[in-house]
């Protein structure tokens, strides 16, 4: 299994708290790769093509709407699965990051355990 899952998260500490979450994946041969803000992030998408990209929704240079909309609009990108993982919990904002191409969208704060399924369950892993 070579599953590649990129982090786009601007505060260290959240970023920091998912890597380690995400271990499981890394140890199973998996990769996980990172980026601190959404311009990073659309650029890392698009070097690295990840099977999922677990992004912040408030971010510098570019928000994660932003970074989904310009996944979206790239042919060469189809198939990326993108969950938006951001502590907007208001419907419109769940429907604004489904509207710019979500796949998925997971609130902040979060629990590890649950993470660590959902993006098993996205990329069809046991853990």
């Amino acid at each position: 299994m070579h599953k590649k899952v990129l982090l786009v998260e601007d505060e260290a500490v959240i970023l920091m708290l998912l890597e380690q979450t995400l271990e499981p994946i890394f140890e199973r041969g998996g990769e996980v790769l990172s980026a601190s803000d959404g311009a990073e992030g659309l650029e890392a998408i698009r070097a690295h093509r990840p099977d999922l990209v677990l992004l912040d929704g408030t971010m510098p240079v570019m928000n994660g709407f932003e970074v989904c909309r310009a996944v979206r609009a790239d042919e060469t990108l189809r198939g990326v699965q993108i969950t938006m993982l951001t502590a907007r919990s208001q419907e419109s904002d769940r429907a604004a990051a489904m509207a710019a191409g979500a796949d998925h969208y997971l609130l902040k704060p979060f629990v590890p355990d649950e993470v660590l399924r959902h993006v098993a369950r996205v990329l069809d892993l046991a853990i």
